[in-house]
């Protein structure tokens, strides 16, 4: 059975009124995101948008040669599958990386809620907005940052979306995810494991001083974060 509390775990849910929530009530799905699990992919037409509550998706560019770049990633803070027409088609593929849940919407349905030019409609804008910062910022960050930067910059963006200090990861998904060889992230999270920034353990990354990885990761991970900073500002002056 759908709760406001439960709904209210994901960020852009918590931001609509209760009545506008509780509205969603009848339409909403809390789904089970094991990892690995495919949301959609390149192409795949869109069928529900889904909103995390514990999960953590990776957006994928795959090339022509089947290798993979992470261009996103998206949690609690958002949604997936968000189509603004019927059409509309995938142009990167969405993975989940840590298994949680979310709730599932029709798309049909929130395109609807987003023609209304509701409150809903709104938050998605924002939120749209704040995405296109996020790409924008993996783009600048993939061609100018280190990657000490840019894997501190990672973990972080799973930090701000997980509820622990820890992350569950191998290096060879990190090694995938940034686009470089295992051998280099073996290399930079030895360097991080020797600054005190992070503790690494087979399968787990703890993170044990977070200022000292956002001072590491620098503008390559501040940059990124303004758009969601200021979304959810005004959200929730309006909400």
């Amino acid at each position: 059975m759908i709760s406001v509390a439960g709904a209210q775990q994901n960020e852009l849910l918590r931001a609509l009124s209760r009545t506008d929530l509780e509205a969603l009530f009848p339409h909403l799905e809390l789904v089970p995101m094991p990892a690995g699990k495919h949301l959609y992919d390149v192409g795949s037409k869109f069928d529900y948008a889904y909103f995390p509550t514990n999960a953590i998706v990776s957006l994928m560019y795959v090339m022509e040669d089947g290798a993979t770049t992470e261009i996103g990633v998206v949690g609690r803070e958002g949604v997936l599958g968000l189509a603004m027409y019927e059409a509309e088609r995938a142009t990167c593929s969405a993975v989940v990386q840590t298994a949680g849940y979310a709730y599932r919407l029709k798309s049909s349905v929130l395109r609807e809620l987003v023609a209304s030019g509701g409150a809903m409609a709104q938050l998605l804008m924002r939120y749209t907005f704040a995405m296109f910062a996020q790409l924008a910022q993996n783009v600048v960050g993939g061609r100018h940052c280190t990657i000490e930067q840019k894997l501190c910059r990672w973990l972080l963006d799973r930090l701000d979306r997980s509820l622990s200090d820890e992350i569950k990861v191998t290096q060879d998904t990190m090694a995938t995810m940034l686009g470089v060889r295992r051998e280099t992230i073996t290399m930079t999270a030895r360097k991080l494991q020797a600054d005190g920034l992070i503790q690494y353990r087979r399968g787990t990354v703890a993170i044990l001083d977070r200022a000292g990885l956002e001072d590491c990761a620098g503008t390559c991970y501040r940059a990124g974060k303004i758009g969601f900073e200021q979304m959810h500002d005004t959200a929730w002056n309006h909400a």
